[in-house]
Order: structure tokens, then C-alpha cells, then sequence
């Protein structure tokens, strides 16, 4: 630390965004090439952005040659993160691509969990990544969450505390593959109805409730030793200001979270550019709070520059005391040394694909996705279709939320694997009403309906239902009074929208192994065993899940 001047030592808490291509214009490059070098930031994340819009994923070499190329470049190790909420197939093509975390709770085992730990550190380290956002520790027992949702392991809290310790002891099993591993969205995230990428979020919960079911998954996190914990864009009104986010508030960060629950590891905003905190406060002000509460890491700051500057100002201006910024680089730089970045900064990049996506990994994937399928509904015994009625009377509809979505492709190909002749049916969230008619009645005369639907959590949409003219489709086929099987393939809660289907199977994830995972399912080619991690108000309690027996 001594080698690093003061603004050099507020730049180690600054962690910045990469998409893992190579930069199609050379001012970003410049821009970006001057943060790691002249600046000398903390830290990289992992990001599917370009130009502020959505990305390709990237490809593992690619990935890894760039982060080496960094590392060159960076003065004090960077610091590499991911958001591997289900390894890092989340951000990277050709990994092992596991289900989100609900469907893990769904299976019922913790040492799953801790095999996802396992393989996602490997893999981490194999790209040059040593720190993984996860495990989210949120009690999602708001079904209307529309950013939570499926990536939390489920509504009760007991239930969340054993997946999240099993999940870190699985990425700290390897001391060869060390990585950091984030418990997130301190004070909890899973009680609200807003998306924090979009505005704020509030959390009404008194503070027994917050310490009885909130942060019991924290509590857990911190026995098992996590290394660092990842704050929320929320207001909790119980605890403090109710238009201060926790980000932002030191009653929260540093008097809960150091003090009473005695963390000791890293803080770590999350995004600082998302809009509960970027429509209230702008970059530097945001960076400033955000060290006086108590946060060690300014992750993604809308402007890295200007948070630094603000960082310094408020340093030398005596609102930020140097002892105050020496404390989080200490803790960083402990952290950096921890994963070995003093010894070795850089990856074998000619070893990356013999360590990535092995069959492995793909097969414990597989096998949590197996597990995991849960039926909640199964009137007149309507599963496992029988092939031979199927061929001839069954239509199969495909539901996803973008015309150049690559989901529901497995389970339309999975389908023709059992039954050649089926009829399938892809409609999307972008159809117009005239399109989303014809597809109605391209399905007429069916004598039942198998409607495979995505529909998922992802940042600023502000909902995990069905989107578009999806939900009218949906109810037209059941306006046929044919029987209609809905497979949830994401959020559970989608009985509640269509409480009269006849069966209702739910996969908590829209990943190729659940599309696999649920065409078993349907045919009868597996045992049904999962169990609801939640709750479907009105239809369904946690727990709940009809058993089936294969037909083979």
C-alpha cells in the first residue's frame, strides 16, 4: 500500500465493467486502457453490455487473453469479478451452463449446491476470475419480485442458509482454485415489487422480521466464511431514512452489518449505475456516500472518473479520512493476496478449454435440472403424455420473450427426439395480435395443449410474467376446454395467471438442462420428485410437489 499514492489508493475500490470482446473503436480502448493503467482501478466485472446494449457472450479464450492483457497493463493485480449466478455460462459462452439457484432448493440436496461451488470456482480460475458474485442470499417471499425471483434459493430462510453455506464451502473446497464468493443483496432483497436497476425498492419489514428471516441467510454466509457481501439499492425505513438507499446509509452497512453482525470481509456496492441509486445521486456524490457508509469496493460507478475525483475531494477536504480509505484498500489488497494474485496475475491461456465445459460439470448439470422439476397440478393423471396418443392429438407451444431468443430451441428439440411427428408452435412476447391469432389457430383441433413458457427475471423489464399478447394466447387455449399443461420455464408463480390449466410443472429456470430436464418429464422418461422452494399463493404451499413415477 505504500507504493500507491492517494489517489492511486482510492482507484483500488473502484471495480469497472469489461464485456470480454475486443474493443470495436479505439477511444474505448483509449478510455478503457487509461482507467487500468494510469488510474490504476481495482478491479474488472464481467459484463453482457456493449455501448450500453445487450451483448453477444463472451467466448472463453477470448475472455481469458483479454483479462491477461489487462493484467499486463495493471500496475497492482486487478481483481476480476463475475456475476456467476449459474456459473459462468451466466456471462460466458462454452462453460457449464447450471440452473438458477431456485432450482437447486427445488431438488432438495445442499451438497448440489456445493458441487456448483466446486465447478464455478474452476472454471473461474481457468479464465482468470477470482471473485464470483454469488451466492444470492436473498428470502424471496414476495411472489411479485421482479429481479429476485428464481435466483433465490426460495422463501424460507432455513432453506436459503443451508444452499448458501453449501455453495460457498464448495468454492473454497480447492485452495488450487481459491476464489472470493459475494453474499447478496445485504439487508435482502426478496420482500420487494420493484427492480432496483430501475428505481429504488423499499422493504416495509419491521427490524425483528429483518433480523428473523432477512439476514439469517447473511448470518449463515458469514459462518461459512464469505469473503465478501454485496450491498442493496433499498430503503428500509425500519433502519433508516426511507429515501437512503442501504448502499448509501451507514446505520445499515457499517452498524448492522460490521458492527452487530460482525462482518469483517468485504463490502461491495452493487452497480452503482443502476437507477436506484443513479436516478437519485449522481456518480461522485454516490462513490462518496457509498465509502462513508461503509462499502470497500465502488462497483460500476456510471462514471468511473468522476467517482475517484469525488473520492479524493471529500478525502482532502476532510469529510473522508485517509484512515478511512486505507482500511478498504488494506482489505482489498488482503483479498487480492488471498487468491494468489501476488504469486501469478496471469492464466495458461492454451489450458482454458480442457478446463471449461467438461462432461463433468455437464452432467451434474443436468442432473440438478432432472431433480429439480416439480408438478404441482396433474388433473385426470393428464402426465406422462403417452407417445402414442401424443403423436397425432398433442400441440406443443414454445413462449419466450424475444423474437431472437435462442430459448425453447432444446425443448423443441428434446420433443422431436420423443415424438417426430409432433406439431410445435413458437410464438413470442414481440408478435403482434394478428400474429399471436394465427398462431392460435395454427394449433386448432389439437385434443390437448402443452404450452412451454418462458418467462424470467431480467433487469429493467419490471416483471417476470409473460409478456406481450403471450398471456391472451395462453387463456385462448384454455378457452378451448382442452386440456393444457403449463410448463413454468423460470418463475413458479405463473399458476397464479393461469389457474386453470390441468397440469402445471415448473423448472425454475430457462436453461437448456431444464428444457431437457421438463420434455423427460412430460414423457415420463424420469421420476418427478422436486419440491416447491416457494410458495404459489392460493394454489400451492412450500414443499408441495405431486410424485411420478417414470413410465419407462
Amino acid at each position: 500500500m505504500v507504493s500507491l499514492t492517494a489517489r492511486e489508493r482510492i482507484a483500488q475500490l473502484v471495480v469497472i465493467p469489461f464485456n470480454g470482446h475486443k474493443f470495436r473503436r479505439s477511444r474505448d480502448a483509449a478510455k478503457f486502457n487509461n482507467l487500468v493503467s494510469r488510474e490504476h482501478v481495482g478491479g474488472l466485472i464481467l459484463v453482457n453490455l456493449a455501448d450500453g446494449r445487450l451483448a453477444a457472450k463472451a467466448e472463453p479464450l477470448e475472455t481469458a487473453t483479454f483479462i491477461n492483457r489487462m493484467q499486463r497493463a495493471a500496475k497492482i493485480p486487478l481483481i476480476v469479478a463475475g456475476d456467476f449466478e449459474r456459473g459462468l455460462s451466466m456471462r460466458v459462452e462454452a462453460t457449464t451452463v447450471f440452473p438458477h439457484a431456485m432450482a437447486f432448493a427445488a431438488s432438495g440436496d445442499p451438497d448440489e449446491a456445493r458441487i456448483e461451488g466446486e465447478i464455478t470456482a474452476r472454471e473461474s480460475r481457468a479464465l482468470g476470475f477470482q471473485w464470483i458474485f454469488f451466492p444470492d442470499a436473498d428470502v424471496n417471499n414476495n411472489p411479485d419480485n421482479p429481479i429476485i425471483n428464481i435466483r433465490s434459493y426460495g422463501e424460507d430462510p432455513a432453506t436459503v442458509s443451508r444452499f448458501v453455506s453449501a455453495f460457498i464451502a464448495g468454492a473454497h473446497a480447492d485452495p488450487n482454485n481459491r476464489v472470493l464468493v459475494t453474499a447478496k443483496h445485504f439487508p435482502g432483497h426478496g420482500d420487494t415489487a420493484t427492480d432496483t436497476h430501475m428505481n429504488l425498492a423499499t422493504i416495509a419489514a419491521d427490524r425483528p422480521r429483518l433480523e428473523s428471516l432477512e439476514w439469517a441467510p447473511f448470518r449463515a454466509a458469514i459462518k461459512s466464511g464469505v469473503d465478501s457481501i454485496m450491498t442493496a439499492h433499498i430503503a428500509v425505513p425500519a433502519l433508516d431514512d426511507p429515501a437512503l438507499p442501504a448502499t448509501l446509509s451507514p446505520k445499515i452497512l457499517t452498524g448492522v452489518l460490521r458492527d452487530e453482525l460482525g462482518f469483517g470481509g468485504l463490502i461491495v456496492t452493487d452497480a452503482l449505475d443502476m437507477g436506484g441509486i443513479a436516478h437519485g445521486f449522481a456518480a461522485g456524490d454516490a462513490a462518496v456516500r457509498a465509502v462513508e457508509a461503509g462499502a470497500d469496493v465502488l462497483l460500476m460507478p456510471a462514471d468511473p472518473k468522476a467517482a475517484i475525483d469525488a473520492v479524493e475531494a471529500a478525502v482532502k477536504n476532510g469529510r473522508i479520512t485517509q484512515k478511512r480509505i486505507d482500511e478498504s484498500v488494506m482489505r482489498i489488497l488482503i483479498a487480492k493476496a488471498r487468491v494468489g494474485l501476488a504469486a501469478s496475475k496471469l492464466v495458461d491461456t492454451a489450458r482454458v478449454r480442457s478446463l471449461v465445459n467438461t462432461p463433468e460439470g455437464s452432467e451434474a448439470a443436468q442432473r440438478i435440472a432432472d431433480r429439480s422439476v416439480t408438478l404441482v397440478r396433474n388433473e385426470n393423471g393428464i402426465l406422462p403424455l403417452r407417445t402414442s396418443q401424443s403423436a397425432a392429438g398433442t400441440v406443443f407451444y414454445t413462449l419466450t420473450e424475444g423474437t431472437a431468443s435462442v430459448e425453447g430451441m432444446a425443448f423443441s428439440a428434446e420433443v422431436r427426439r420423443s415424438l417426430p411427428q409432433a406439431t410445435l408452435i413458437r410464438a413470442d412476447s414481440m408478435m403482434s395480435e394478428a400474429a399471436i391469432d394465427a398462431a392460435f389457430q395454427r394449433g386448432g383441433g389439437a385434443d390437448r395443449y402443452v404450452v412451454a413458457a418462458f418467462a424470467s427475471v431480467a433487469p429493467n423489464r419490471g416483471s417476470a410474467a409473460l409478456g406481450g399478447s403471450l398471456p391472451r394466447l395462453v387463456q385462448d387455449l384454455i378457452a378451448t376446454k382442452k386440456p393444457v399443461v403449463f410448463v413454468a420455464l423460470g418463475n413458479p408463480y405463473l399458476l397464479r395467471n393461469f389457474p386453470d390449466v390441468a397440469a402445471y410443472l415448473a423448472a425454475y429456470s430457462t436453461v437448456p438442462p431444464s428444457e431437457t430436464a421438463v420434455v423427460k418429464a412430460l414423457f415420463g422418461e424420469m421420476p418427478v420428485t422436486g419440491k416447491l422452494p416457494v410458495t404459489i399463493p392460493g394454489y400451492a404451499k412450500v414443499g408441495y410437489g405431486i410424485a411420478l413415477a417414470s413410465a419407462k
